[in-house]
């Protein structure tokens, strides 16, 4: 049976209030019509650490060894590191003690802490292995955290409108944290949103509380979405695709079978007997972009579902 509706994701040529951003490399690729879906980073496990001092454009690089080390240590279990940071001036002070997330972001079965450090030297000590999700000094994070890119010395836009963002989201009381880099800053403002591990773009206040209050219910909000940070590029887009041709929102829906990148991909209702099949193919008609600001333009084949298919 075929699904009527839409079947591709096509993001509003310019996300609500996003008018006045000039020629930034987020309003070039909105113009271009650049679609978000299948955008998110893709990583199964994260740490994010708490961290007042200067970002350096990649985290490798930091100045501070023990950050450094512990970069090199993720990465080498497969697990991703974001420093993160308060917005405005609290974001900057050193006293205290500092907030570390772990998340385990396995699509439908995501689950996250929250702990805390007292300095760089116990960063050697952090862990994103099975246990720290069973340790008495992690507490269980079930309300929504929006972790916002703000890394001004990656991307321009994500610098001027994630950190605008985050002091807006903090002003309405929600949970927020500037972040390092998220990928795609194109998409400026650009948010991972967890528990659920899903990842919006071309984000306004009313849409990151939205996408917020979606997570508080354990659901997806499919406006503004990149896709879950769990899945590869196509299983992300046929996720999104499935949901937006179902209204399907709860998080933990539906699963998606591997793949090796464009084709048909199937995704399963995790609780009912249901299959779709969904054409992920590559877009070749979107007008060339800049992937960053002042980056030349360059040419764009996005991945897009060209039809949502339901099979069982």
């Amino acid at each position: 049976m075929t699904i009527t509706g839409p079947a591709t994701r096509t993001a509003p040529s310019r996300a609500p209030g996003a008018s006045g951003r000039g020629a930034g490399c987020s309003a070039l690729s909105a113009d271009a019509g650049e679609p978000m879906a299948g955008s998110a980073p893709a990583f199964r496990r994260l740490v994010a650490v708490e961290h007042v001092g200067s970002w350096p454009r990649k985290v490798a690089d930091h100045s501070d060894t023990d950050v450094a080390a512990l970069f090199e240590r993720l990465r080498g279990q497969d697990v991703g590191l974001l420093l993160i940071r308060r917005t405005g001036r609290a974001g900057r002070s050193s006293d205290g003690a500092r907030t570390v997330f772990v998340a385990d972001l396995a699509p439908g079965a995501s689950r996250v802490v929250r702990t805390e450090v007292h300095s760089t030297d116990d960063l050697a000590g952090i862990d994103a292995d099975d246990t720290v999700f069973d340790s008495p000094a992690a507490e269980p994070v079930t309300d929504p955290v929006m972790l916002l890119c703000a890394h001004g010395r990656r991307d321009v836009c994500c610098a001027v409108h994630g950190r605008a963002l985050a002091a807006e989201l903090e002003a309405a009381d929600a949970d927020v944290w500037e972040c390092t880099h998220l990928g795609g800053h194109r998409f400026a403002p650009t948010g991972l949103v967890l528990p659920t591990g899903y990842t919006y773009g071309r984000l306004d206040t009313a849409a990151a509380l939205s996408a917020m209050k979606a997570a508080a219910g354990g659901e997806v909000d499919p406006w503004c979405c990149r896709g879950h940070a769990g899945l590869e590029p196509a299983q992300q887009v046929a996720e999104l695709a499935v949901r937006e041709a179902t209204g399907i929102r709860d998080a933990g829906a539906l699963l998606v079978d591997a793949v090796d990148g464009p084709g048909a991909v199937t995704v399963h209702a995790r609780e009912h007997d249901r299959r779709w099949s969904v054409d992920v193919r590559a877009d070749t008609g979107v007008a060339a972009r800049p992937p960053s600001c002042g980056a030349a333009l360059e040419p764009v084949t996005p991945l897009v579902a060209a039809g949502v298919r339901e099979i069982g």
